[in-house]
């Protein structure tokens, strides 16, 4: 297992452009964030990342929408996205498009993600599925330096213990793009190939998203309610000698 932290950054994609296929993966990862932004409510939604900033989240109802990344033409705040520089549960959605996979230190990611974010936020994120074509690809001679095969691959299952460990909530796991998005991969020659899969190889998603909701923690603890026991009056030892006697008189 690959450790989390890791100081060899290989390139980072600034744009979808970079990625062989780019158009058709962002459009493909936009029809599946679609489904969620409806659910999302509030009045904040950061994306982190120049490629999170690209999504298209016209749907959504929250109209307040920053992206946080190095200088682009979507970048609204230019900072480090694992140095966030927001207030503590002060936004109500976050988007991590590939971010994970190309940053130094993915749980601090997380952790200020989690720590912008009011309880009940959302956050979704999407990545490449180490188990898939695309992943399998990453073993090849030829993508040492090449994207998407520069960053580091984290399994679904890694992703989501992370995230229960900071107090998530797993609502949605999702896999697609059945291919190994090879620059030279004509997508149409592999339609058979992919229905197959998509079929009876579900896990074997190229990319996957996770929905995850941060735990509401109750504002008061509720405490148990203790029943008084009824108070025991023992009956004196001398009035039980005392009852006796008047009992012996009696017979007497």
């Amino acid at each position: 297992m690959k450790p989390a932290l890791s100081f060899q950054e290989g390139p980072k994609p600034l744009s979808w452009q970079e990625f062989p296929h780019g158009d058709y993966l962002r459009s493909d990862i936009e029809r599946k964030i679609d489904r969620w932004l409806p659910r999302m409510f509030g009045y904040h939604m950061l994306k982190l990342g120049n490629l999170s900033g690209e999504l298209n989240t016209s749907k959504s109802t929250i109209k307040h929408q920053v992206c946080v990344a190095e200088s682009g033409p979507f970048t609204g705040v230019i900072a480090d996205i694992d140095e966030l520089p927001f207030y503590e549960h002060s936004v109500d959605a976050c988007i991590l498009s590939h971010c994970l996979e190309y940053h130094s230190d993915p749980h601090h990611i997380l952790r200020e993600a989690h720590r912008t974010l009011i309880p009940g936020g959302y956050m979704v994120i999407t990545g490449f599925n180490p188990f898939s074509l695309c992943g399998l690809a990453q073993l090849l001679p030829f993508s040492g330096q090449k994207l998407p095969w520069t960053g580091r691959f984290f399994t679904p299952a890694r992703v989501k213990d992370w995230l229960n460990l900071l107090g998530f909530e797993i609502v949605s796991d999702e896999r697609f793009i059945y291919s190994s998005l090879a620059r030279g991969n004509r997508l149409s020659r592999f339609a058979p190939w992919r229905r197959f899969t998509k079929q009876y190889l579900k896990p074997m998603g190229s990319v996957y998203m996770l929905v995850a909701r941060k735990r509401v923690a109750p504002l008061t603890p509720i405490k148990p309610k203790w029943h008084a026991r009824p108070q025991f009056a023992p009956v004196k030892g001398a009035g039980l000698r005392q009852t006796s006697k008047q009992h012996r008189e009696r017979d007497s």
